[in-house]
């Protein structure tokens, strides 16, 4: 029977991706994620893995390139301002096809901001953040078993597409407590042929790059962008809470998913024919699920941390078909239940 604890989520995530086989740990510390840092820093060792505390943010993303090219399951972790700060490198690991899983707890911004919950990463996770034209697997968490579950199942799409894969949260979801189940570990971790071991017993030699001649690199992004066809169709993730005879579509993730359940559940007491869409990948995002929708909803409303980003993607499925409202709270400000019930009434 699995073990069943309490934790919050950063201690979760951090578990997750130990039993996840979580190689190395390089991070440099962040409020609101520090937990996720300290714990890696005290139960890596115990497992006889790597943990760095490096000097800075950009010395943690090279890190992880560095390890992930050896075949190590390599991860980072940080804070909005210490994610920007990696995004050159996380560009690189995409253009050199590395897998690597990268954390991202969410404060609020531009900026230094400040320490409260954000979703205003949304654009940065989701389109690159970086240069060049790449995308990074998004996954995003609601719950504190999310948390855990998702960091395993980080570490196995990075392999399986040999490229970054984020974890998207915010800090209110990783400092918060909930009970979960611990998962077993992952024994089962796909041999890395193209690996950088040391080209020793007569084998042939193996490169690892993201500069190519003049010419080469399209043909590399050919590669990235027929996977990230492969992840549109093969890996998108959501939940639906009363969607079958839905008039209003609302559309959350994280800790605004929760919020926006609870006032979903208050409007069909009034008699309000309310859903929720509730996206588990950022990236891919389930554009054909919002779409198979449209023939019976009047409309959406998308709810988030933020001045309005994930909104664009709803736009982007919606094809004007049906009206898209937004209902957004910035700078660490938290919308309540009560709130989003207030919006949802305002479209009946």
């Amino acid at each position: 029977m699995a073990k069943r604890v309490l934790m919050t989520g950063n201690e979760a995530l951090a578990e997750g991706a130990i039993r996840g086989g979580c190689d190395c740990f390089f991070g440099y510390p962040i409020t609101p994620q520090n937990e996720l840092t300290a714990y890696m820093a005290t139960h890596m060792p115990k497992r006889d893995r790597v943990f760095v505390q490096s000097e800075s943010e950009v010395a943690a993303i090279n890190m992880v390139y560095g390890a992930a090219a050896t075949g190590m399951r390599a991860m980072t972790s940080s804070s909005s301002p210490g994610v920007s700060l990696k995004q050159e490198g996380i560009s690189y690991l995409a253009g050199a096809q590395l897998p690597a899983v990268i954390v991202n707890v969410m404060r609020a911004g531009p900026g230094l901001g400040d320490i409260t919950p954000s979703q205003a990463d949304y654009f940065q996770a989701t389109r690159g953040g970086g240069h060049g034209d790449y995308n990074t697997l998004v996954l995003a968490p609601a719950t504190v078993q999310e948390m855990h579950d998702f960091a395993i199942k980080a570490f196995e799409l990075a392999d399986k597409y040999r490229g970054p894969v984020m974890v998207l949260a915010d800090g209110r979801l990783g400092q918060m407590m909930e009970p979960l189940e611990l998962r077993d570990d992952v024994t089962d971790v796909p041999e890395k042929t193209w690996a950088l071991t040391g080209a020793t017993g007569g084998r042939e030699k193996r490169t690892i790059r993201s500069y190519y001649a003049a010419g080469k690199v399209e043909d590399n992004n050919f590669i990235l962008q027929a996977k990230y066809k492969q992840m549109a169709e093969e890996e998108v993730m959501f939940e639906t809470h009363l969607t079958d005879d839905a008039d209003i579509l609302v559309i959350a993730y994280g800790t605004s998913a929760r919020l926006a359940q609870g006032a979903v559940d208050l409007a069909r007491a009034e008699g309000i024919k309310a859903g929720l869409l509730r996206p588990q990948t950022l990236f891919p995002f389930p554009t054909e699920a919002i779409r198979s929708m449209l023939d019976r909803i009047q409309c959406t409303l998308t709810v988030e941390m933020c001045a309005g980003q994930m909104i664009e993607d709803v736009r982007l499925a919606v094809e004007g078909k049906v009206p898209c409202h937004l209902f957004g709270r910035m700078g660490g400000a938290i919308s309540t239940i009560g709130d989003i019930a207030d919006e949802i009434r305002k479209l009946k």
